[in-house]
């Protein structure tokens, strides 16, 4: 069966936006970047017509292409496109200096997410210096029942609304410790709830353990998630108290940038 795009009954202009956008998502979900070559093939577009689509979103700034490789890479000019959709609010120009400081505090890469149709975007990362990188980058999406990012959100939201979106893209088996079942699933996410943070350890890729905490925006609806990602050694049971401590208080502080005030406990509760 073709995986190439239906175009035949298009305008000739509806077919050239929808093979940009086309382009654009398939260059967003590579972290290596892709050929033009590539690209064609990947989307069954003539090369002729994508190279000429691709030179125009790189004159345009939305891809960047590398010289040595001739492979193109989503350019900065993209993530302008992100503030409408996140809100009149700019999150990310609220969490990113909150996310240096716990970024320089933890020495683990911060990511910034949120939930876009069924899965989890990563909209803003921030990286130490060093020999150990995170294979994440902004744009990346990511699978909310498998990573702490995901979870993060959808321990707040509606259980119908979970539902559906796990019966659209299921619960892939990404390592032996991912959770693959809605009971399972449910337990955890009232964890979350219970202790105000998810934990990822292991379940999206072994070797690797993933904390995150949830964003409210003024009227107490969960809006994003901030999470910190780096190995096993890093991230341990004697590390974890002071990296989650740190964490919970950067995700209150970015809360309180949106407008969300912290209910004060009664004495005594």
């Amino acid at each position: 069966m073709s995986t190439g795009i239906a175009v035949s009954k298009l305008s000739p202009e509806s077919a050239a936006v929808e093979r940009a956008l086309a382009m654009l998502e398939a260059v967003a979900q590579s972290s290596e970047g892709l050929s033009n070559a590539e690209i064609s093939r990947k989307l069954e577009i003539p090369k002729s017509s994508a190279s000429y689509i691709l030179r125009t979103l790189e004159n345009h700034g939305y891809l960047t292409r590398d010289a040595e490789s001739a492979k193109y890479r989503v350019g900065l000019k993209i993530l302008s496109l992100s503030r409408g959709a996140l809100g009149g609010l700019d999150i990310r120009g609220i969490a990113l200096p909150v996310m240096r400081r716990l970024m320089h505090h933890t020495g683990l890469t911060c990511h910034l997410a949120v939930l876009d149709g069924a899965e989890a975007v990563y909209v803003e990362k921030v990286e130490p210096e060093g020999f150990i990188r995170m294979d994440t980058w902004v744009g990346r999406r990511m699978r909310v029942h498998a990573t702490s990012v995901g979870k993060a959100i959808v321990a707040y939201i509606p259980q119908q609304e979970l539902e559906q979106i796990i019966r659209k893209v299921g619960m892939e088996r990404r390592t032996p410790k991912t959770i693959t079942t809605m009971p399972r699933l449910l337990k955890e996410l009232e964890k979350v709830r219970a202790q105000g943070y998810a934990v990822d350890d292991e379940e999206n890729n072994l070797a690797a353990r993933c904390l995150a905490a949830p964003i409210f925006d003024q009227r107490g609806i969960i809006v994003a998630s901030l999470g910190l990602s780096g190995t096993t050694q890093q991230v341990s049971p004697q590390t974890m108290p002071r990296i989650l401590e740190a964490l919970k208080d950067a995700a209150r502080h970015i809360s309180m940038g949106m407008g969300y005030r912290v209910p004060h406990r009664r004495a005594g509760a």
